[in-house]
């Protein structure tokens, strides 16, 4: 199977390219630079291994949640090659994308003081600037990824964990969002948190194959982003009200 991946909803830009198991991926941290790099990126990916476009199977996109105008640029780009090919979508959670960098209990086990038949539950969480967070759970076992919760968009301070269960696993920079209140509220049922970590298309390119086999390409005009929220904004009552917080 042959998939270009786009992931361009947060700070990162990331471009990947999966040929048969194989992935060639750019990845950089670029701020307003997405629409600069990643046309160029997949060009230079597909020359690489030796790709025309017109070999590709489908094209992947990070659908969000994230920054509005991330999140469009994937899906005006992965849709104008889709259209012009007259390939499928894929399109994959954001948070999702985020998810998939945990390794499988197998790789966490050799690291020490996981149990490696046990699934893995993750908190994935993105910062969505304007004093909130996009939230996700997931389940790990094996190299299976399951969504647990439906994605959410909530400020640190109010974001409650499902259940009682310890042993979490936090990534994205929604732990560092408001001085780290979401990993310092919930650092207790954590076993690790990396809040640095932002999606990479690779990732997204695995998660597509995967969604590709359970039949969800969709045709290039059903695709939808996930906001979450519909303003992209703050009033300046709103504004004010977050600065008395801070």
């Amino acid at each position: 199977m042959k998939l270009l991946a786009f992931e361009t909803a947060t700070e990162a830009c990331s471009v990947a390219v999966y040929v048969d198991g194989e992935v060639r991926e750019r990845f950089e941290i670029a701020p307003r630079r997405h629409a600069e790099l990643a046309l160029p990126w997949a060009e230079q990916l597909l020359a690489e291994a030796g790709l025309a476009r017109s070999q590709l199977d489908g094209v992947a996109l990070s659908r969000g949640p994230g920054a509005f105008t991330g999140v469009r640029l994937a899906i005006a780009i992965a849709q104008g090659i889709a259209l012009a090919l007259d390939r499928p979508l894929l399109p994959v959670s954001t948070l999702a994308v985020l998810a998939a960098q945990v390794p499988p209990p197998a790789v966490l086990a050799g690291e020490g003081g996981c149990d490696v038949g046990a699934p893995h539950a993750i908190l994935a969480a993105i910062d969505a600037r304007m004093g909130e967070i996009y939230t996700g759970t997931f389940v790990r076992q094996g190299d299976g990824l399951q969504a647990t919760t439906d994605e959410t968009v909530i400020a640190p301070a109010e974001y409650r964990l499902p259940g009682d269960a310890v042993g979490w696993i936090g990534v994205g920079t929604g732990f560092a969002a408001g001085e780290g209140v979401l990993a310092t509220s919930l650092q207790a049922r954590f076993a690790r948190i990396d809040a640095h970590a932002l999606p990479h298309a690779a990732d997204l390119a695995h998660l597509a194959v995967d969604a590709w086999h359970r039949g969800e390409a969709i045709a290039p005009e059903r695709v939808e982003p996930a906001y979450l929220r519909n303003n992209v904004a703050l009033t300046l009552e709103e504004q004010k009200a977050l600065r008395a917080r801070s």
